[in-house]
């Protein structure tokens, strides 16, 4: 396979040979090892019954990790913005019930020791891309991160924000392909399958998708995450509720738990076809 050329000076991220793969564990999981993972869970925390049964949902499917939000950036300030450490609190607990390793957003160098202290996964997401203090923050921290592309960051900024985390010591680094901004007004992104391959052409990093943010449409969630897996994504991360149309975030984009179970075995599928597995549920 050809190394595909990016700047000199991102040094960390970049691949040194062509079979150079980094592999992340997560409690029993790797990201970035033969099986693909899926992350799946609500935009954001709601109450404890719903993150509960939606946590249910996401074991009973067979996924690997929940995601949720307890500290949410929103466009506009008069939208919901998450419980804060109750929240997290409920995270913890919903781990502790189905065995599912935490993935969730922290928003500020301040509150990494908080989210640190529950999450598995600390998640960076696409509007701190370049959160500068942030990612120093977060490189310094124990946990692995999930760092968002930007909204319209090109694929060399995104990974010299990778190197950010990586220059800090944490080696870590979980990229996440989640749409970047184009012109159309059908979908809410575009998702960028393109650059599944492109990082693993050029980086040692592993990278999963995030079919949800990159449509905004429930319809189109299963096709593009199992797009992203037949371009060798190794995971795939979705949003699911168990009523979507109450949701307080991102509610048009989330998968209801039938549709959840149903995606799991389409990606089984596909990841069999491409010479891959879905690595074991929590147990």
């Amino acid at each position: 396979m050809t190394t595909l050329k990016i700047s000199d000076r991102i040094r960390l991220a970049t691949k040194q040979s062509p079979d150079h793969r980094t592999v992340v564990e997560v409690g029993p999981h790797k990201v970035g090892g033969e099986d693909v993972i899926v992350i799946a869970g609500p935009c954001s925390v709601e109450s404890r019954g719903q993150l509960m049964e939606t946590a249910r949902a996401v074991k009973a499917a067979g996924c690997q990790m929940l995601r949720g939000g307890a500290f949410k950036p929103r466009t506009l300030p008069y939208s919901f913005q998450g419980l804060g450490e109750e929240g997290l609190e409920i995270l913890a607990e919903a781990r502790k019930e189905t065995g599912l390793p935490i993935v969730t957003e922290v928003l500020a160098p301040g509150d990494v020791e908080l989210v640190e202290g529950y999450a598995d996964v600390l998640q960076i997401g696409a509007r701190n891309m370049q959160n500068y203090p942030l990612l120093r923050r977060v490189g310094a921290a124990e946990k692995p991160v999930l760092l968002k592309r930007g909204m319209a960051a090109t694929i060399e900024e995104w990974l010299g924000c990778a190197e950010y985390i990586l220059n800090e010591g944490n080696t870590g680094v979980i990229l996440c392909e989640r749409g970047i901004r184009c012109f159309s007004r059908v979908t809410r992104n575009t998702l960028d399958v393109s650059a599944v391959p492109v990082i693993h052409q050029s980086s040692h990093l592993p990278v999963v998708i995030d079919p949800s943010h990159g449509a905004g449409v429930r319809s189109l969630v299963a096709p593009m995450a199992l797009a992203g897996v037949a371009a060798g994504a190794d995971g795939v991360m979705v949003e699911v509720h168990p009523r979507p149309e109450e949701a307080l975030s991102d509610g048009a984009q989330s998968l209801r738990p039938p549709e959840l179970e149903e995606l799991m075995k389409q990606i089984r599928k596909v990841a069999h076809a491409v010479g891959r597995g879905v690595q074991h549920g929590a147990r």
